[in-house]
């Protein structure tokens, strides 16, 4: 994490933008990373927000505690929300319409809730808003200021729609106020000193190629790269190729019980149920660290590593890991 957020090269750190996407294939960790970036923030001193979208609640977990589409503080000043995209859209109605009981009445009316329905992206515009406004200085909608606000973004797919929502209501609704408000958010996340990209990945050709894919697409769509791509849940490299190959001498194939073979003892059954396990924790850590050598070779952005934690669920202190 030293490196993410403090880079050698001369480029703004992450703590130093205001608005941090972290994605990535599902189930690879997104949550995880953005949390422990949250938590780096706000030791260094920052107002940290944890934000994620369509009301996942994983942050709760992680947390012990609840998150809701308001504020909640999880530590000394680090704060969570959880977005739903139906609060984001009337609290951007009455921005517009300046009236919270205006907004109430055209949110509530079948005709507005059908063609919100049918315009394509707008959930995803209005989710990216409330994202956004949360990192300003001076937000829209009013509540706290923040000094960053990390999303736990949705997988690359999904993310990349979020990411771009801004750029396409630009291009269509050229003038008005959907069109003015979609052009600031997407002048802000083209900006490289106000927004940055972290993608998550396991070490894993599947989670590796879609992180490749994700870091071209997103160029393509909106000329911006990704900030630093996070390998996550890394086995170590336990053994040296020596090591492994003398693991392999030692462990006789097939069973049975101890015997003598040229008047040397053979392993026990556990001992060679030990050295199995070995070889097969040596070998998914080479495939592991293939896979890693073939992202660096790959992707524009650098990339770091996190450990696997071996625990079934994680606990705030392995977060603290």
């Amino acid at each position: 994490l030293v490196g993410i957020l403090h880079p050698s090269r001369p480029v703004p750190s992450l703590l130093d933008k205001r608005l941090v996407l972290v994605t990535g294939k599902g189930g690879v960790g997104k949550t995880t990373v953005a949390a422990a970036l949250g938590l780096v923030a706000a030791r260094h001193g920052k107002r940290v927000v944890l934000c994620e979208v369509a009301e996942q609640k994983r942050l709760a977990a992680l947390f012990s505690t609840s998150t809701t589409h308001a504020e909640t503080e999880l530590t000394p000043g680090l704060f969570a929300v959880s977005v739903d995209p139906e609060r984001a859209k009337q609290e951007w109605l009455q921005y517009q319409l300046k009236s919270r009981t205006l907004a109430g009445v055209l949110g509530a009316s079948r005709l507005f809730q059908y063609l919100t329905a049918a315009a394509p992206g707008l959930s995803e515009l209005v989710t990216i808003g409330k994202v956004w406004d949360l990192a300003q200085l001076e937000p829209r909608t009013g509540g706290s200021v923040f000094d960053i606000a990390i999303v736990d973004a949705p997988s690359t797919g999904h993310g990349l729609a979020m990411l771009t929502a801004p750029s396409t209501f630009a291009s269509v609704a050229r003038v008005g106020p959907v069109g003015r408000q979609a052009e600031q958010i997407d002048q802000s996340l083209r900006d490289p000193a106000h927004t940055g990209v972290v993608t998550v990945a396991l070490p894993e050709e599947m989670p590796v190629n879609e992180t490749v894919e994700f870091e071209r697409s997103l160029r393509e769509a909106l000329g911006i790269g990704v900030d630093t791509i996070v390998v996550n849940a890394l086995h170590p490299a336990r053994f040296s190729a020596e090591e492994a190959r003398d693991l392999e001498r030692a462990a006789p194939a097939g069973g049975g019980a101890t015997r003598a073979r040229g008047g040397a003892a053979q392993p026990s059954a556990v001992a060679r149920a030990a050295l199995a396990a070995g070889l097969s924790e040596h070998r998914r850590a080479r495939a592991e660290h293939a896979q890693l050598r073939r992202l660096r070779r790959a992707a524009a952005a650098p990339v770091a590593t996190l450990p696997r934690v071996f625990e079934p669920e994680l606990s705030r202190d392995d977060l603290e890991r």
